[in-house]
């Protein structure tokens, strides 16, 4: 079995909008072959905070990345570290403050748009700073990551939800279209990203209120997607609400490597094995 994931984080996608318009990945969970659970964010619902709760496993109490405007580096262990310490190669297109978590901060901007360096916790990088470069941009960014570097950690984060619910609110057309539009890129490449074999996690950080902010504790802005296709998970629909501190070590135990110290331990309904992470 293959010991390779690939984890994107749509920023912004709220639970009940993107099982409304994820059209191809609700057929996969349909026909037995993805899982669909929803997830509690952490608090504050804001994104940096919930870049650093999704890569490290630890709540913002313990990892001090706090507001959006914390630009520093984490003093956490996170997935990138923990890939590259053993021995895995890790791999993200995300937007730069994922750069600015692990990498360097504050964010050069010619310096740090492409990023190959084994030295350092994200080892390969493609990294935008407009809230709205295309998301096909962002997942073609991935796959020639993918394809050049053959990551077994593969991490990618488009935000053009996020931008469209912050313009005109979740409730809106525009919302609604940007998920459908990352349903259709995702729909070109999940073929393709099953048969060879990886673990595939579909997230949000947070979601979003019909007024278009978040940061607050409204089911709306905290209730998020998780889809999982992977042989190790069991394909259906589950009621249990995962917490969002699951997700950290949930990807260790799809690469096969030991989750740090500080992440939790959760017994994902589903995981096969009975393995508690």
């Amino acid at each position: 079995m293959s010991n390779k994931v690939i984890a994107i984080v749509v920023d912004g996608m709220r639970f009940d909008k993107a099982c409304e318009a994820l059209g191809f990945l609700q057929h996969l969970v349909e026909t037995n072959q993805a899982s669909l659970y929803k997830v509690k964010s952490e608090l504050p619902s804001l994104s940096r905070p919930l870049y650093e709760v999704l890569l490290t496993g630890t709540p913002v109490s313990e990892n001090s990345i706090t507001s959006n405007q914390a630009v520093q580096l984490s003093t956490e262990k996170s997935l990138f570290h923990l890939t590259k310490e053993n021995g895995l190669r890790n791999g993200t297109a995300s937007y730069f403050w994922v750069s600015e978590l692990y990498n360097r901060a504050p964010f050069h901007f010619i310096e740090d748009r492409e990023q190959e360096d084994t030295s350092k916790p994200i080892q390969y990088g493609k990294f935008y700073w407009d809230d709205d470069y295309p998301d096909s941009h962002v997942l073609m960014d991935a796959e020639a990551l993918r394809r050049k570097h053959d990551p077994h950690f593969l991490y990618i984060h488009p935000m053009g939800v996020d931008a469209k619910g912050e313009a005109f609110g979740s409730e809106s057309k525009e919302y609604r279209e940007q998920i459908l539009k990352i349903g259709s890129l995702l729909a070109q490449l999940l073929p393709i990203w099953i048969k060879e074999g990886y673990h595939i996690l579909i997230t949000s950080d947070h979601g979003m209120s019909e007024t278009g902010n978040h940061g607050g504790i409204t089911d709306g802005e905290r209730d998020v997607p998780l889809f999982i296709i992977s042989p190790k998970v069991e394909p259906g629909v589950y009621s249990e609400v995962v917490p969002q501190l699951a997700f950290a070590p949930l990807v260790c135990e799809l690469l096969n490597i030991e989750p740090s110290n500080k992440m939790i331990s959760y017994q994902l309904p589903g995981l096969k094995g009975n393995i508690t992470i």
